[in-house]
């Protein structure tokens, strides 16, 4: 599979090493702190969103383990505390303070979805700690302040790619919005979205809201298609894209569906009736597209280390590793303040996902890939550069 193993051994593996790295930080955390320099990891290892810390662990734990197997951070191992967000944006607070006050850590990686990240950002700002989000894509999130970075991109981008995608390449005129409400990610690719598709000479016949966790869309759907949409791009997380689909297809709909990075996970696709077949959408990676040699070395290492392909929100943990192991070794310095500064003159880094160069707003320059959804995988279907 594109983005992911089989479900049974897939779930098996995730739950057996979650198991061993809880064991790791809580029964050996204190002896390895005071030999080791500590970057702190927080997700949503469990709940609606844990597919999204999951693969963020794997990414980091590869990255963490080429680091130390060269040697580590200034003579130093680099160890990895974790701590779960439960997909909660309290507990991402209580996450991440509890990663600085008691785990020592000098910085913070984390987290994907945009109000979790928003949520840990405004801990990491208060107490002058940096934190790079791998997959957050929202702009308020770098927007909190000097010691906010990501590595990814924003989705006024996202939401221009997906636009002249369904504009130019589908040739869709029309086409309705269907977001989850109170998302800070979906709020803002929808807006995205709607700003550049218009701009672009199409319109927006309607736009609907839902709610995390819903599972029965009928009266918005039935909305939707009494506008007669040709496509409908739905702004959200895997959790109900795959639901949304599948109720539009009993309605009727036969248009295309689209979506942004929230999309994936391989639960999308882990379905006997996946009516996302043939649909698109954007994110940073994808294994199949792999152009450079660290593209290929990380698809080619992340495999024989897990058994199964990375996604892009492993793709991304592991280049923000990176890129902060970077800024450790670039000051010579793990004292937090080193490691913002030199984070932020970070250029050209080499990473997984492509070239990466911080701008002044913290954020990532860099291209989107664009998948199509078949019958259990997700594949590479085109690059859009920025």
């Amino acid at each position: 599979m594109a983005n992911g193993a089989p479900p049974s051994s897939r779930r098996s593996f995730l739950a057996g090493a979650a198991g061993t790295l809880a064991a790791s930080v809580a029964g050996e955390g204190c002896r390895k702190h005071r030999d080791a320099i500590t970057f702190g990891l927080y997700a949503a290892l469990t709940g609606s969103q844990a597919d999204f810390g999951s693969a963020s662990r794997n990414g980091v734990t590869l990255a963490a383990e080429e680091i130390n197997a060269a040697g580590g951070l200034l003579g130093k191992p680099l160890y990895i505390a974790v701590a779960d967000t439960r997909g909660d944006s309290a507990e991402a607070a209580s996450a991440v303070t509890r990663l600085i006050h008691i785990e020592g850590a000098v910085g913070i990686l984390g987290e994907v979805a945009s109000s979790l990240s928003l949520a840990g950002g405004r801990i990491c700002q208060r107490y002058r700690v940096p934190m790079v989000s791998p997959s957050s894509t929202n702009p308020a999130v770098t927007a909190l302040g000097d010691c906010v970075f990501r590595v990814c991109f924003i989705d006024p981008f996202q939401g221009d790619v997906m636009a002249r995608f369904a504009r130019n390449t589908l040739h869709y005129s029309r086409v309705a919005i269907f977001k989850e409400q109170g998302s800070a990610y979906a709020v803002g690719l929808a807006e995205a979205f709607r700003h550049a598709f218009t701009g672009l000479g199409g319109t927006i016949p309607t736009e609907q809201a839902y709610r995390s966790g819903d599972t029965h869309f009928s009266a918005q759907l039935g909305t939707i298609l009494a506008q007669n949409p040709e496509g409908i791009f739905c702004p959200g997380y895997y959790t109900e894209a795959a639901l949304i689909a599948r109720e539009a297809r009993g309605q009727g709909f036969r248009g295309h569906f689209m979506g942004g990075d929230g999309w994936s996970s391989p639960s999308l696709v882990e379905n006997d009736d996946n009516q996302l077949v043939g649909d698109f959408y954007s994110v940073g990676f994808a294994p199949d597209g792999a152009t450079t040699e660290v593209a290929r070395r990380f698809a080619r290492h992340f495999h024989e280390r897990f058994h199964f392909a990375p996604n892009d929100v492993a793709a991304l943990a592991y280049d923000a590793t990176r890129a902060m192991a970077q800024a450790v070794t670039r000051g010579g310095s793990s004292a937090s303040e080193s490691i913002r500064a030199q984070l932020a003159r970070t250029r050209d880094f080499d990473g997984a996902t492509g070239l990466i160069s911080i701008n002044e707003h913290r954020d990532a320059v860099k291209s989107a890939v664009i998948l199509e959804v078949h019958e259990s995988s997700a594949d590479y279907h085109s690059t859009v550069n920025p």
